[in-house]
């Protein structure tokens, strides 16, 4: 067995999904279909049962892919120790500025038991980059939000959260249980200043333009709720300030938390990291 084949089926089996893992490793699925049937025939028994929504795994398909994820971890930490040898022991982390992540906090211990020996550098950055610094080539990876434009990224979604809207807690609509994007079509809204990756701005708009105050951080989104009755989007599941309220939001897509990094980047640090904080955002229930 080849490690891209196991690669591949541990991408299958995470996704319960051939065209969900297909675009997760970058490739289109005929060639992944292929690869999955070439193991199952080698190993001579069912991996996987298909159907026309997914996938699920027999138990052969349990086993291999327990054997595969503890194979390609130590394949993983051999690559990193080999780095580390070599002096390229340090790796910089860009984290959007928004607040603070169980998850990311999971992260960041898994990470340093992996890797003691390396050295993290983190880079926070402000809401008007959503790569955090990537595509500057200011950090190696990035624990950010989408979505954002991910031309020559790799992109791996770790949670998607609901979203609400931020209002003042005397707000008329602070009371709902929800409200619709059509209920805030007359308010100000927080905007990102000009130049802002238009992806990433519009989803916090709601798909439409909208007038009000340009912010840049959290904290000035917050103040210009408070101060202005100015209305904006949200991840739900953080506690807003005193004064503030945030309503859960109906038809809106959720706020996709992801790990991303440079398409094509060898780094074993980063792929270390990738497959790390994967694993940390699904094994809790941050």
């Amino acid at each position: 067995m080849e490690l891209r084949t196991l690669r591949y089926f541990v991408a299958v089996a995470e996704e319960r999904h051939v065209g969900r893992a297909a675009a997760r490793l970058h490739m289109s699925q005929p060639p992944l279909s292929r690869a999955i049937k070439r193991l199952e025939t080698d190993l001579g028994v069912v991996l996987l049962h298909r159907s026309a929504v997914g996938v699920t795994l027999t138990p052969a398909g349990e086993a291999l892919l327990d054997e595969a994820r503890g194979l390609l971890d130590r394949v993983e930490r051999a690559r990193v120790r080999v780095a580390v040898a070599a002096g390229a022991a340090t790796l910089t982390v860009g984290i959007l500025g928004d607040t603070s992540d169980s998850g990311a906090t999971r992260l960041a211990a898994a990470y340093r038991r992996r890797h003691p020996d390396v050295e993290v550098r983190v880079r926070e950055t402000d809401l008007t980059d959503p790569t955090c610094g990537l595509r500057a080539g200011l950090v190696d990876v990035a624990l950010t939000r989408a979505p954002f434009d991910e031309t020559g990224l790799t992109v791996r979604e770790l949670r998607a959260d609901p979203v609400g809207v931020v209002l003042r807690a005397d707000d008329r609509l602070a009371r709902r249980d929800h409200v619709r994007p059509a209920d805030l079509a007359d308010r100000p809204w927080f905007r990102f200043p000009a130049g802002t990756d238009p992806i990433w701005q519009s989803y916090w708009h709601g798909g439409r333009a909208r007038e009000g105050p340009v912010v840049r951080a959290v904290q000035e989104c917050l103040q210009a709720v408070l101060w202005n009755g100015t209305v904006g989007m949200a991840p739900l599941g953080h506690r807003p300030p005193e004064g503030l309220a945030v309503v859960p939001v109906i038809g809106m897509a959720p706020s996709r938390v992801v790990v991303a990094w440079k398409a094509g980047d060898a780094n074993p640090l980063v792929r270390s990291f990738a497959r790390i904080a994967t694993t940390a955002y699904r094994d809790c229930s941050c």
